[in-house]
């Protein structure tokens, strides 16, 4: 036994001193017989580095001189040399009692340079491939940037662009890499068909889905670029319109596209089963918690018995039943639904069943895919963190949450397994979107000529998610100025809190100009997830100059323009409610606002100014998509001291009944000649308004055009002018005659018109021409308006 050991020893030696291992193009090959036990060396000897110091080659390996390794340690030396990038050929061998250590460097990238290109920017193309200049070069990483660059011009629908490269070496081992790009033609989306829907068009389907048909201005918004996840997604869309329809047993069968290589365009076909659409039938709270009394959850159900059956009512009563249990101490109950179809009456009744959920704690929330959004604005739309009790209806409330921001194009939350059991991880992964808005907007009036205003906003400053806009505007007799900014969650709490600067300066009152300017503070909080509060306090000045006494010696103005200026000092709150499905283009829904401001604490305004306002949406017709609206507001002022200040009325105008300019109608001064000077303002006013829109026909829904048809009526009337301010003063001039208030009682106004709405890809651009039918001689109007705004 000991001869064959010697033997063993022998063979052992032998391997070792005979060249253990030998590496190249990446992958490290034994030479000889395994070791059979460690051997030592005396030093280690490194060849063939020219760049890179022996030092860094001998820090990379696990072999230390005068300690013992095996084949084990040469191997994990080898592989941690390759690690580096900076090596080509690595080979490990032992002479005598040193270690060989044998590299080829890899060449030094002198520059990185992009030819061919044009829809892609240089900027663009750099931050998807990971050669750099001053790096090592590396064959596989340049195969795999060829991809990465091919990926992003597939991204912008050119499939078909080819990229190769070309090698340049250049004195001291360095190399000049250029990536030589064909562009090719844009892939575009010659059409989308749908087959088997009968409840809804294509035309309403397409509105639906993400994926949009090519046409002239598609270049801009991108939305016609063909793309499989895409296309995946549209499937969820669709089934989620389909569900909140009454459309339980919807499916997609199949979604795919064929490409036409002669034209290079796609076209999209999507198959779907509608089924039967079902209304709710019997509802009921049913809890196995002890303690907890299903019958007293009934309450907060959001599924009615008849109503059409929506996914999102019972998404929306599972959540509402969830906050309620784990208020009341219950974090790991679950609310699961049980649906019961009756295929004969076309019901779904549902169950809600409240019951002990899986005990699992969040370990990790992990935030990826954004670029601009800073981390801790994603993470605080959820109302958990690490150590919570997971719950996935809170989840799927900040995923809500998140997507209602508007700064993202997609969010999707997902797990994985924690380091134990009953630990989970989420993965919220988020794209980034344009957030900025640049608008115009006008009008023209027959008494002061044309007006414009220029507004920029952004909703996510500096990936903050504060909200910043400033804007001014210009007409014949006026020009505006304002600031506002927005902190949505202030001192770390769900508060929105803000303010606004202004300057108004307006000379088209007779006799005088008025410069007023102020700030506003604000404060707002939700109280559910469909109303919100908000208080505020306000302090404006106004100024006076350019008087003409003379011409307002008889004029209610005069006791205030007199006094040189007035300060108003207010508080206010308000209440809003909204559950609209859609804040760009709402199709059903409500938002409905009621406020009050109370002016007295100091300045020279004593009253409280109550308003009221509230918009229905309705589909009219799901398969012509017209959406019909409701609107109705009221405001009544009255003064807590003395007489109510000119100032203090209600002005309206377009703002109310489009056709009227601002401060066009209400009540007026008269002056003893029968003519009409200004106008003298109301306490109190009603509106309303009836509204449909639908798709401008004979031209694609893509181009996101609709036609609009409205009625607008109101009045405004009342008035708490000091009879003595209408008065001559004492000592006027001879030639000062008296001033009367017209329409001070309860005239009505109204007007009828038609407008083109376009959800453009620079922003939602509006073009109205109003009509007023019922109208007072003294009245101002403005028959034309149009605004426009587009993102950045």
């Amino acid at each position: 036994m000991k001869a064959g050991s010697n033997l063993l020893n022998a063979v052992s030696a032998f391997a070792l001193s005979a060249g253990l291992v030998t590496a190249g193009a990446g992958a490290a090959t034994l030479s000889a017989v395994a070791v059979a036990q460690a051997a030592v060396v005396n030093s280690i000897q490194v060849r063939g580095n020219e760049r890179v110091e022996a030092s860094t080659v001998r820090n990379n390996i696990t072999i230390k001189p005068g300690q013992s390794f095996n084949n084990n340690d040469i191997d994990e030396s080898v592989k941690r040399l390759f690690a580096t990038g900076l090596f080509s050929d690595v080979r490990i061998s032992v002479a005598g009692g040193a270690l060989l250590v044998t590299v080829s460097e890899n060449q030094i990238v002198n520059q990185v340079v992009f030819n061919g290109n044009r829809k892609l920017k240089d900027a663009q193309l750099r931050s998807v491939v990971q050669i750099q200049p001053l790096g090592a070069y590396n064959d596989e990483i340049l195969q795999a940037d060829i991809a990465a660059i091919e990926d992003a011009y597939d991204a912008i629908g050119r499939s078909d662009a080819t990229v190769s490269t070309r090698l340049v070496p250049v004195d001291g081992g360095r190399i000049n890499i250029a990536f030589e790009i064909n562009e090719g033609d844009r892939t575009k989306i010659s059409s989308i068909n749908f087959v088997g829907n009968q409840a809804y068009g294509d035309g309403r389907l397409a509105d639906v889905i993400s994926t949009k048909r090519s046409n002239f201005l598609s270049f801009l918004s991108r939305k016609d670029v063909y793309d499989d996840d895409k296309l995946r997604a549209d499937e969820e869309l669709l089934r989620r319109f389909y569900y909140n329809h009454g459309y339980a047993d919807f499916r997609v069968i199949s979604s795919f596209a064929e490409l036409d290589e002669l034209s290079n365009e796609y076209v999209v076909t999507i198959t779907v089963e509608e089924g039967e659409r079902y209304t709710f039938g019997e509802i009921n709270v049913e809890s196995t918690v002890a303690g907890l009394d299903g019958a007293q959850l009934q309450r907060l159900v959001k599924t009615r018995s008849g109503n059409v059956y929506s996914a999102e009512d019972v998404e929306d009563t599972i959540l509402a039943i969830s906050d309620r249990v784990a208020g009341q101490g219950y974090p790991f109950a679950q609310v699961t639904p049980r649906g019961d179809r009756d295929f004969a009456s076309r019901t779904i009744s549902v169950t809600y069943l409240v019951d002990e959920g899986t005990r699992a704690y969040i370990e990790r929330i992990e935030i990826m895919g954004n670029t601009r959004t800073r981390d801790y604005v994603i993470r605080r739309e959820f109302d958990l963190s690490e150590g919570d009790a997971f719950n996935q209806v809170l989840v799927r409330r900040a995923k809500k949450r998140l997507e209602a921001l508007g700064f993202f194009e997609s969010v999707d939350i997902s797990t994985r397994p924690g380091s134990e059991p009953d630990r989970v991880v989420l993965i919220v992964n988020v794209k980034d979107q344009a957030t900025g808005e640049f608008g115009i907007g006008g009008g023209y009036s027959n008494t002061d000529g044309f007006s414009a205003t220029l507004d920029i906003s952004e909703k996510n400053f500096l990936g903050r998610g504060q909200f910043i806009r400033g804007s001014i505007g210009k007409g014949e007799d006026t020009q505006t100025y304002s600031f506002s900014f927005t902190e949505p969650y202030f001192l770390g709490y769900r508060l929105a809190a803000g303010f606004d600067v202004y300057k108004n300066e307006d000379s088209s009152y007779d006799g005088f100009d008025t410069v007023s300017q102020g700030i506003n503070l604000r404060i707002s909080a939700p109280l559910t997830d469909d109303l919100r509060a908000s208080l505020s306090y306000k302090f404006n000045s106004t100024d006076y100059s350019d008087v003409d006494v003379s011409s307002i010696e008889s004029n209610p103005y005069a006791n205030e323009v007199n006094m040189g200026g007035r300060n108003t000092s207010a508080l206010a709150y308000s209440l809003v409610y909204n559950t609209l499905d859609d804040q760009q283009l709402p199709r059903e829904g409500m938002v409905a606002r009621f406020s009050q401001e109370f002016a007295g604490l100091g300045g020279d305004a004593d009253y409280l100014q109550t308003t009221a306002k509230a918009t229905y949406f309705h589909m009219l017709s799901d398969q012509s998509d017209i959406i019909g609206s409701v609107s109705v507001g009221a405001g009544h002022v009255m003064a807590t001291s003395g007489d109510l200040s000119v100032f203090d009325h209600f002005f309206l105008g377009q703002d109310v009944i489009r056709g009227f300019d601002s401060r066009g109608f209400g009540p007026r001064l008269q002056n003893a000649d029968m003519s009409y000077a200004d106008t003298a303002g109301g306490t109190t006013y009603f509106n309303g308004s009836l509204e449909a829109s639908a798709p401008l026909p004979l031209l694609s829904r893509d181009l996101g055009l609709r036609f609009n048809v409205f009625a607008d009526a109101g009045t405004l009337f009342g008035n708490d002018i000091a009879s003595a301010s209408l008065n001559c003063a004492t000592g006027a001039a001879a030639s000062c005659t008296t001033q009367t208030v017209v329409g001070d009682d309860m005239e009505w106004r109204a007007s009828v018109g038609l407008g083109i709405t376009w959800a453009s890809p620079f922003g939602p651009l509006r073009v109205y021409y109003a009509e007023p039918v019922v109208k007072e001689a003294y009245d101002e109007t403005k028959k034309f308006g149009f605004g426009a705004s587009t993102r950045f």
